[in-house]
């Protein structure tokens, strides 16, 4: 497969995963198979919750922010990535996470405001830069492990205090990174575990290994590891694009950013083609405080293609 078709499919399956999943928020287990028995029958964009049918929530709108810095800076610029979630979250956005809210409103510079949050609150290790890293794990997986890790840590760190939420973003890029190389991202696991900060280390090799199961966690899968290991727990027990997200939804709780992390991981493995056409027809994703913009999945595709054009020169 194309590296540029595995991009494509992180980036839009991310999308997709978080706007199926938005309606089911905080519901119960099994909620999605329950209204929606059968694979393949279509109509699961159907909104709910405050969100319209295909809508994307704030995972997908900061996740293609990070991405137009990127482009439109040509590399990794903190202060106007941090800049631009500034202005998103002073537009009042139907959803935003409670934490981030505080950093991005809290009068801080963009280098101090996530360091003081975790000063005072000592809670930092939320998912909320891990829902968000499609697009950038696309943009870095070029340049290589180290650089896509440090890139990782480097936008988290924007957000989140805790260094558990950086690394758990830096896992992520480097499993999309090992998916672009065609190596099967679970096999990738220990090498990358192996470079994951030693504080850390131990409670993501817990939630990423075979055998875990997301009954086992110990935490709400808002908090950073617990999502990361659904995701891959989803990808690791199911065989297409379709069944691991509705595996991540019927899990409850943080539906939309464990089904959205699941999604980029799942259309990196699967590609693009196998996203079905009619959960990527109605997808589309507001941007609240940037001219009333919409992006739809056109303008996903053409992101996802600009910021894997390394990814494509690199094709043999």
């Amino acid at each position: 497969m194309k590296r540029i078709q595995r991009a494509a499919g992180a980036v839009v399956g991310s999308a997709v995963g978080d706007a199926l999943g938005g309606p089911f928020e905080f519901g119960p287990q099994g909620a999605f198979s329950a209204r929606f028995p059968a694979p393949g029958a279509g109509g699961e964009m159907s909104g709910g919750g405050g969100w319209d049918p295909g809508e994307a929530t704030d995972d997908t709108q900061m996740t293609v922010l990070v991405a137009e810095s990127l482009l439109e800076r040509g590399g990794l610029d903190l202060p106007d990535i941090f800049a631009r979630f500034q202005r998103w979250a002073a537009s009042e956005p139907k959803d935003i996470g409670l934490q981030t809210e505080d950093v991005l409103t809290n009068g801080m510079p963009w280098d101090l405001a996530a360091a003081i949050h975790f000063q005072v609150n000592q809670r930092a290790a939320g998912n909320g830069s891990l829902m968000r890293a499609s697009t950038s794990a696309v943009h870095f997986a070029a340049a290589g492990q180290e650089a896509t890790m440090d890139a990782a840590r480097r936008i988290a760190a924007l957000t989140h205090g805790d260094r558990a939420a950086w690394e758990g973003t830096a896992i992520f890029h480097e499993l999309i990174r090992v998916t672009f190389e065609d190596t099967d991202p679970l096999t990738a696991i220990p090498d990358t575990l192996a470079l994951v900060h030693p504080d850390h280390r131990g409670r993501y090799a817990t939630v990423l290994a075979p055998d875990w199961h997301p009954d086992q966690a110990t935490e709400f899968n808002g908090a950073v590891w617990p999502c990361l290991g659904s995701a891959v727990w989803a990808l690791r027990t199911t065989t297409s694009f379709e069944d691991a997200i509705r595996a991540a939804i019927d899990l409850g709780g943080d539906t939309d950013t464990v089904a959205a992390v699941t999604g980029g991981l799942a259309g990196a493995y699967y590609g693009l083609d196998a996203i079905p056409a009619h959960w990527t027809q109605p997808l589309h994703v507001p941007l609240p405080g940037f001219g009333g913009r919409v992006l739809h999945l056109t303008d996903l595709l053409h992101l996802a293609y600009r910021l894997g054009e390394g990814l494509s020169m690199r094709q043999v």
